[in-house]
């Protein structure tokens, strides 16, 4: 996280810790994290709910699927994508390799979901192919940006829904999320989470049924950790100030170096052109020897999987290609 989130986050709770923030954050931060999100990702704020994770977000998609419904997915997906709709036995769910996803897309498919860029090995999903055949078959789409989001530029306004874990490249505590919902799907979607948070005014909506929902995305709200959105705000505002395609030229320039370095010492690592993710397949057991000499990385699905962000140099780079020898 970057030093203004920690420093915020330190600040209320040590607030907190002497009775002056009983509620420990303030709804008015919330909705400053929502918006800054929004504008990062194409939408207003009123199309933007917020949480604490990509699967209780997936539930409600999930959820408002009629019995017998087909959800389509590439194969080797993050389960948080996954698990909501196999929970329910009255789903059908098909998996397909990810570069079949859109040929795969038929009349009977009611949603498809996929992650814009693949968490085990960093490849870009040819996001326009896979639209078009939803929109062919009159399926909708959810796509998570919890590995794009804060580097890769996108338009949640092209989905039905989006969900995004934001402690990844959006730089926020975890315990963040966020949920994008058109205005077409919020009028087929129940808010089977809500609760006070979610009303139209929440202050008036405390005891007893809520008299009114929320008229916007904010329907979908869960009650969220006041801490974490504190965080948010300033983690949103130093990306926003940052701008996402000088990100995306920071962090691809890192892993194109990567790429070209490991392919001369003889590794060929996922074709994922455009990625500022670099996964080389059956290196994953590196990864524990290049933490020993101070360079975290992660094992995912057997790969070796190198993430860069703001924070990392053609140093970092060069340190990970002397270590792997």
């Amino acid at each position: 996280m970057p030093r203004r989130t920690v420093e915020a986050v330190t600040t209320l709770t040590e607030l907190s810790a002497r009775g002056l923030r009983p509620d420990a954050g303030t709804y008015e931060a919330v909705d400053v994290a929502r918006a800054a999100y929004g504008r990062l990702v194409g939408v207003g704020a009123d199309r933007v709910a917020v949480g604490t994770s990509v699967a209780s977000h997936t539930s409600v998609v999930a959820a408002a699927l009629a019995p017998g419904s087909e959800v389509l997915l590439p194969e080797g997906e993050f389960s948080s994508l996954v698990q909501p709709f196999v929970v329910r036995p009255d789903l059908k769910v098909r998996c397909v390799p990810l570069d079949d996803l859109a040929a795969a897309v038929r009349p009977e498919t009611a949603l498809v979901a996929w992650a814009v860029v693949q968490s085990a090995d960093g490849r870009v999903a040819d996001d326009a192919a896979v639209r078009a055949a939803a929109a062919a078959h009159g399926a909708r789409t959810l796509a998570d940006l919890s590995q794009a989001a804060g580097w890769l530029a996108v338009d949640a306004g092209a989905y039905d829904y989006t969900v995004t874990a934001a402690y990844k490249y959006l730089l926020c505590p975890r315990g963040t999320s966020f949920l994008t919902v058109s205005q077409e799907a919020q009028d087929v979607t129940p808010p089977i989470q809500a609760g006070w948070s979610a009303a139209e005014d929440i202050w008036a909506s405390t005891y007893g049924p809520v008299a009114e929902l929320a008229r916007s995305a904010r329907r979908y709200d869960t009650s969220v950790p006041f801490l974490c959105y504190q965080g948010a705000v300033e983690s949103l505002a130093l990306l926003e100030s940052v701008g996402v395609e000088a990100v995306a030229a920071h962090n691809v320039g890192l892993a194109d170096r990567l790429r070209a370095g490991l392919r001369e010492a003889g590794h060929e690592p996922v074709a994922a052109p455009g990625s500022g993710i670099v996964a080389v397949p059956g290196l994953g057991d590196r990864a524990a020897g290049l933490e020993r000499a101070g360079v975290r990385v992660s094992a995912r699905a057997g790969n070796l999987r190198v993430s860069f962000h703001l924070y990392n140099t053609a140093q970092d780079v060069d340190r990970v290609l002397s270590v792997l020898g």
